[in-house]
């Protein structure tokens, strides 16, 4: 077994403490060199550009007039699931739908802000929205239940899948079952920087949209920086990272387990073990060749890849407040609290787009269906941003509405801070001048 990254705050300097909250996708200047002629070509050339890249990217067997799923493709996919796997996307959906539902904002409301005038926000759905799902390193109907789900509570009226094609140039057949019972049913095979190109500028196909969700790799993550101008990106969503937060209340052990879940996402994965107790770091170094020998080639690759490397492993602090706040800087995009006394340190956790609470909660529950939205802000953005919601399939529009009686008191404060501020029409249209056009 190679060697976990260990981390003791006590004996590093201040510029190796730093490069721990580095991300792997921090520069993408490599990457956005190579993204960029993708998105010229697909502008350039449409369905084209996208079986070509389809056929060199994802060695896919593709042709144009087939980069879009079929009704034969969903009834394929439906034979193809087993009851069991497809029993479990249901539940996923129905606990993603319950919170999604309790999401949504009421259509329209207005408050008398003072008498006879009103003020208020409507909120209408977003017009098209495309959703990413990423296949590069496994398939993830999970992903199409998170993004699909809010997208139709929320009443897009367009809604569109983007994934990349399997080297038969067919769909995932568990992201074609998920996508129908969530609602959706227009998925193109496309993946990608290309794929991002495809809904931003629409190719014969492919549909423009108004705006792209979902996770994806550093050349996803590129291709959305770029059109960030053409298309609304939503929330920045790239690889898959984790801290696991442990007190001395737990078995080292069962944070070894949880660690591993992130971090088998791929070698671009972050995930650290956060604990200031030597016991739990010991018991979880202990505990990992055990179960990296149950898990399949691939993914252990992929974890043991993170956990040896420099976006990964067991970081020892000193204090409890030391490893909260190493947490609120790293600001991650999940965060497990394993104690048994979880409520008494999540009031110190600011900073984490996803909190799971206690020893019975692992990522994994919350990734395949607890109800909130496993697509979530990485590198650092969950400073600013949350979790995938119903809130970003709509629009919000303010409204507003003075009576006639109400007006004169409002005409009289504005027209003395328009002319203040030199706007002589914003002035004008609450002076005398309007008392003359409404009579």
């Amino acid at each position: 077994m190679a060697k976990v990254s260990f981390h003791d705050l006590a004996t590093l300097s201040p510029e190796a403490h730093q490069r721990l909250f580095r991300r792997s996708e921090a520069d993408l200047s490599p990457v956005l060199e190579t993204v960029a002629p993708i998105l010229a070509a697909v502008k350039a050339e449409g369905d084209k550009a996208l079986v070509r890249f389809g056929r060199e990217f994802d060695k896919a067997d593709i042709r144009e007039g087939q980069l879009k799923a079929t009704e034969a493709d969903f009834d394929a996919a439906f034979k193809a699931v087993d009851t069991e796997t497809q029993a479990a996307i249901r539940f996923g959906i129905d606990n993603i739908r319950r919170f999604h539902e309790e999401q949504k904002p009421e259509a329209m409301w207005m408050k008398e802000i003072r008498p006879g005038a009103f003020a208020g926000d409507r909120y209408t759905p977003i017009r098209s929205v495309a959703l990413y799902v990423p296949r590069g390193k496994g398939s993830f109907p999970s992903v199409t239940m998170m993004t699909s789900v809010p997208a139709v509570v929320a009443g897009v009226p367009d809604i569109a899948i983007v994934t990349p094609p399997a080297p038969d140039g067919g769909v995932d057949a568990a992201t074609l079952v998920a996508a129908r019972l969530a609602g959706v049913e227009t998925v193109y095979k496309v993946g990608g920087a290309q794929a991002v190109a495809a809904v931003a500028y629409g190719t014969e196909t492919v549909r423009p949209a108004f705006k792209i969700v979902g996770p994806g790799s550093p050349f996803v993550v590129a291709a959305k920086g770029l059109l960030a101008g053409v298309i609304d990106t939503g929330l920045p969503a790239g690889p898959s990272e984790s801290i696991i937060f442990a007190d001395d209340t737990v078995n080292g052990g069962l944070a070894a387990l949880d660690l591993l879940i992130e971090a088998e996402h791929g070698p671009d994965s972050s995930a650290y073990l956060v604990t200031h107790s030597r016991r739990v770091a010991d018991e979880a170094l202990a505990a990992l060749p055990g179960i990296w020998a149950e898990m399949s080639p691939q993914r252990r690759a992929f974890s043991e890849t993170v956990l040896t490397g420099a976006h990964g492993g067991i970081v020892l602090t000193r204090s409890i407040e030391e490893s909260r706040n190493f947490i609120n800087t790293y600001a991650p995009e999940h965060l497990e609290i394993l104690s048994e006394v979880p409520f008494e340190h999540l009031g110190h956790i600011t900073e984490a787009a996803e909190i799971l609470l206690g020893p019975h909660t692992p990522v994994s529950i919350a990734n395949y269906g607890l109800g909130p939205n496993a697509v979530l802000p990485t590198s650092r953005w969950a400073r600013t941003f949350g979790p995938l919601s119903v809130h970003d399939f709509v629009k919000r529009s303010s409204v507003g509405y003075v009576t006639k009686a109400a007006y004169p008191e409002f005409a009289a404060h504005t027209h003395r801070l328009a002319v203040y501020e030199g706007f002589s029409s914003h002035a004008l249209a609450v002076s005398p001048l309007r008392d003359k056009f409404l009579r």
